[in-house]
This record gives structure tokens, sequence and C-alpha cells, in this order.
């Protein structure tokens, strides 16, 4: 599935090498940050969200929305695979998230310059994301509902709704965040198989 895709089902086999967690986080990221962009435009237009759909600036503004956000999910996301990785021994931590950050930039990198962005803005988030993967090794590993915290704001800020008529719904999408992220966080434990996967990231 792409990110274009809003996933109703999701397949639950074992996570036991890098590519089956690349292809994880790449599409939790994209689910993460999408659906509460969709689903909060509908409540926000109400009655006229079809309508509102309908209209190429709109429409427009969504893909600003989602792509712009979906570096953010990334990090997000792979937050919480730092944290089913390192929580119980932060042992070859460092190495591991330096081969993850490689990993997650491969995946950004596979995807071609979104038309509504532009090659300048698409490098431009390519190197924020590279800076906050960094960031990711100078503290613990966080617990999934904390994880949001720093990027919460930024997130709801790029909703494809004016600012004048967000009205005090920051709240319920920070809560959205961290209970996704609890979920994923619950997904990655059950699938994943720690030792294949660290012993993937140290292999190369």
């Amino acid at each position: 599935m792409g990110f274009l895709d809003i996933f109703r089902f999701r397949r639950r086999s074992p996570i036991r090498d890098s590519q089956a967690l690349a292809k994880f986080i790449d599409e939790n990221s994209a689910f993460l940050v999408q659906k509460a962009i969709y689903e909060y435009s509908r409540a926000r237009a109400g009655h006229y969200s079809k309508v509102l759909f309908a209209e190429p600036e709109f429409h427009q503004a969504v893909e600003q929305s989602r792509w712009r956000s979906y570096p953010l999910g990334l990090v997000m996301v792979t937050e919480v695979a730092d944290n089913v990785l390192h929580s119980n021994s932060t042992a070859n931590r460092r190495s591991d998230l330096d081969k993850l950050m490689g990993v997650i930039l491969g995946v950004f990198d596979g995807y071609p310059v979104p038309a509504a962005l532009g090659e300048a803005a698409w490098s431009k988030l390519r190197g924020e994301l590279e800076q906050r993967l960094k960031l990711i090794g100078l503290h613990p590993p966080k617990r999934a509902i904390d994880i949001p915290e720093p990027f919460a704001k930024l997130y709801f800020e790029l909703m494809p709704i004016h600012e004048k008529l967000r009205g005090r719904d920051f709240m319920t999408t920070s809560n959205y965040l961290k209970v996704t992220l609890a979920n994923i966080h619950h997904e990655l434990t059950e699938r994943i198989d720690i030792t294949a996967i660290t012993g993937a990231l140290r292999a190369g």
C-alpha cells in the first residue's frame, strides 16, 4: 500500500527484517497523519464537507497538509519503534538508531517529489526529518503517549482549515496522536521479532 491509502485492513505478518519494519513505519506514519486530516476537516465542515472536498483549492490544501505532515509521522512512528526495540535494553541503541535513520530516510526518498510542494520544499522537509531523527538518541526511549508532545502543535497547525475556524481543537488532536501511537506500539510489539530486527540492523 502507498501513502495515498487510508488503511482499513493491515497485514499482521511477523516483522523480522529491515524491509518489513520500514514498510510498517511507512504505512503507519501515513495512516497517523492522514486519518486526522480527513476526519478533522469533515467534522469542521459538517454538512458542507462534500462540497468542501470537491473544491480544487481545498484539495490542494489537503495535499500540502498531508505531505508536510508525513515526515512528522515518520519521526513519531520511528520513536515508537525505538521504544519497542530498546525499552528493556539500550545496548547498541545509538548504532541501531543510526542504521534505522538510514532506513527511514530511504523510505522518504522512495517517494517522488509531491507536486503540491515542489522540490525545494520537499528537500527542506527531508533535512528537518533527518535532524529530528538524530534527536531521538539524545533522550531515553519514550513511552508512546509521550512521543507526540513536541510535534502535536506543528501537526495541528498543518490542518487544511483556517486557523480562525479551528476553535479549541488542539487537545483533541493531541489526544488522537497519543491514542493512535499507543495502538501502533501495541501492534508492533505483537508482530516484531526484536532479535531478528536488531540483528538485521547491525548487519546493515
